[in-house]
């Protein structure tokens, strides 16, 4: 019991827990002051002449459809030894040779898992990146080839399609070892092998847009509200001009601009690392925008006197 406030009785009473029902009631007046409350406490006892290793859960890990038996597979205990758990020793075996053609994908889930982990991605991403990596398997096409790169480009597709797209940098940075080379090419692959699989029809990957990556680049650079408020708006107006450049170049050089117009300036350097763009491409991005800087600007937040101030390229 517990003392709090009852609306009813005006006053603080105690309070009863009725763990039968999930009530908690005021034991002046009986009312209910919260219903249904979930019980958080452990839902098994340990007793003193228990096992420690015992393990009491009822329950397993989440189901997965990827895979033949949902992930709900039976475990059979090791024989101690004895010669009477022979039986159990040869279903043990048989088991262990069954699911062997499951352990690949379950390994391949668990490292897409963990990449997504390291990159803060969302629980939609990881599952669409699975699936990707099952079909691929279900073609038998995956054999031979880097399977490190092949989940990595299958994390760098689901990403884009879900329009939360990462930098090829970005995920071979959580990679196991691949390249961006390698990478490259087994997103190449996957798109061949997957269009073809769904008759000729290509899959899609959804457009990059350099407002994509704004948010996360000026959050690398620790930009104020108002700096990555102008930059979004700056390369909105960026992308309506017919500068050849890449998104992520563009995102680049436009949040070079704007720390360029702030107080809180940021170096070429410090702005190539937080984006992965090189400072030779950030320093050619430049040139392009520069005829454009009185329209890509915003006007409230720099003056036509602020932009004659940046040095010309």
């Amino acid at each position: 019991m517990s003392d709090a406030y009852c609306t009813d009785c005006k006053k603080e009473t105690e309070l009863v827990f009725d763990h039968s029902a999930g009530d908690t009631l005021c034991s002046e007046c009986g009312l209910v002051l919260e219903s249904h409350s979930i019980d958080e406490t452990s839902e098994w006892r340990t007793f003193a002449n228990e096992s420690s290793n015992s393990d009491p859960n009822r329950v397993g890990g989440p189901t997965n459809p990827l895979l033949v038996d949902s992930g709900l597979t039976t475990v059979i205990a090791k024989p101690n030894g004895s010669s009477g758990d022979f039986l159990s020793s040869s279903l043990g075996r048989w088991q262990n040779r069954n699911s062997n053609s499951e352990r690949g994908l379950i390994q391949a889930f668990k490292t897409i898992a963990t990449m997504s982990d390291r990159l803060g991605l969302v629980a939609t991403i990881k599952d669409r990146a699975n699936e990707l990596f099952k079909r691929l398997e279900d073609q038998k096409s995956s054999r031979g080839r880097n399977q490190d790169a092949l989940l990595a480009a299958c994390l760098y597709i689901s990403c884009r399609q879900e329009d939360k797209p990462r930098t090829i940098k970005e995920i071979c940075s959580v990679a196991n070892g691949a390249t961006k080379k390698e990478i490259g090419r087994a997103k190449d692959y996957i798109v061949k092998t997957l269009g073809l699989e769904t008759g000729g029809k290509a899959v899609e990957l959804g457009a990059i847009h350099a407002g994509d990556f704004m948010r996360r680049f000026c959050s690398n650079l620790g930009m104020s509200q108002q700096a990555v408020k102008a930059a979004q708006e700056a390369v909105k107006t960026a992308e309506e001009f017919d500068i050849r450049r890449s998104p992520i170049s563009i995102a680049a050089v436009v949040i070079y601009i704007i720390t360029q117009l702030s107080d809180d300036k940021k170096s070429l350097k410090d702005i190539s690392t937080a984006t992965g763009v090189a400072e030779g491409t950030i320093r050619n991005s430049y040139k392009d925008l520069y005829p454009h800087l009185p329209k890509i600007a915003p006007s409230w937040y720099a003056k036509e006197e602020d932009l004659k101030n940046l040095s010309s390229p």
